[in-house]
């Protein structure tokens, strides 16, 4: 079998911001070959370069699934993934989904158990934890070298865009939840949240997340689409070092504060404390400049071929939405603190949900 053969055949779901980004990676892909594209709007489709057009441009996802592709990727409003997904699994395909992957943990399960029912591929378009400067901070972070993980502040801001189905919370949380679950390899007990809806009286378009994790650290998520200016900020505070990424700060992506603060007693254990501040040098380390979606559309397709769990999978998927879901119950019920449901897997061989960590045979 030549290389043209061995190219995996992919349809592509809406070419809105997210999409768009898609249409032109899988034309830069070697390993792929973009061979169909689903979006009613024609003036969506004219905005595209006319050379990145796949040989079928249809509005009609019944004959879009009738193609002979192999993997789908969504890129639609939030509120189709999950009727889209669905069919595309039912029809054997391998399915990327843009974030947020559902609006529902248990559309999440649903679309979980139909891929390891039909042992296809199920990813979610979680790009940051692909990004090379996120790969240095969970493995910095978990070498100790920032020390015990204090306090985590993030900010998502900018102008715009005012998403018709979702509020905020939905909108760009899920890339700094990704970030973190990815990061501390642990997942948040409590969410609490408050917003503002400003110009919508039924959808927030700005809010602050907490989140409480069960080593400790709490975090504080900051997302706003009415700021002048676009923010991509996250804050890891440890006990010995601090480590700032800023997606937007051109060629200090990362910064690492030698600065730490000791309570340290001033005459005997029993005395009163005292701060001491310690303050040393901020280093810039390298990171490196590959596009993390071209790195995430790849590895799905190395992941369809060998059989392996993406790095931001269906499960790692539900794991976020459950954050969502327990942020958005505190956001419209007065900033409560709300437990984060139990995590549920889907076993591969029997098709139930269990606890997590009672899998059974289940992946």
């Amino acid at each position: 079998m030549d290389h043209q053969q061995q190219k995996l055949r992919v349809g592509l779901v809406g070419c809105g911001y997210w999409g768009s980004k898609h249409l032109r990676v899988f034309n830069e892909l070697a390993e792929s070959s973009l061979i169909a594209l689903c979006e009613p709007s024609p003036d969506k489709v004219a905005a595209q370069p006319q050379a990145f057009l796949p040989p079928l441009v249809t509005g009609e996802y019944d004959r879009f699934l009738a193609a002979p592709t192999d993997a789908i990727v969504i890129a639609t409003p939030a509120r189709t993934h999950y009727g889209l997904a669905k069919r595309a699994l039912e029809h054997g395909k391998h399915v990327l989904i843009e974030k947020p992957f559902t609006t529902s943990a248990d559309e999440a399960q649903a679309l979980i158990h139909e891929a390891d029912r039909r042992g296809l591929t199920l990813a979610v378009g979680h790009t940051y934890v692909y990004h090379p400067a996120v790969e240095f901070l969970k493995t910095y972070i978990q070498s100790g070298q920032l020390g015990k993980v204090q306090y985590i502040h993030t900010s998502r801001l900018n102008f715009g865009l005012l998403q018709p189905d979702v509020d905020v919370v939905w909108d760009l949380a899920p890339h700094d939840l990704s970030i973190l679950l990815y990061v501390l390899q642990q997942e948040p007990l409590f969410a609490g949240a408050r917003g503002t809806a400003c110009f919508n009286t039924k959808t927030c378009e700005v809010a602050h997340i907490d989140l409480e994790f069960p080593d400790g650290p709490t975090a504080h998520i900051y997302v706003s689409w009415l700021e002048p200016r676009k923010v991509r900020r996250l804050t890891f505070v440890g006990d010995e070092k601090t480590i700032v990424y800023d997606d937007v700060a051109q060629g200090e992506t990362l910064r690492i504060f030698d600065q730490s603060i000791k309570m340290v007693p001033t005459n005997g254990v029993n005395s009163p404390v005292t701060p001491h501040y310690l303050r040393g040098d901020a280093t810039i380390p390298f990171v490196d400049s590959r596009e993390p979606l071209k790195t995430e559309c790849l590895r799905f397709l190395e992941c369809i071929r060998s059989g392996e769990p993406m790095r931001s999978s269906g499960r790692d998927g539900l794991q976020v939405v459950r954050v969502l879901e327990a942020a958005e119950k505190s956001l419209y019920n007065g900033g409560t603190a709300e437990r984060i449901q139990m995590p549920f897997a889907v076993s591969r061989n029997e098709g139930v949900l269990t606890p997590a960590g009672h899998e059974g045979n289940g992946r």
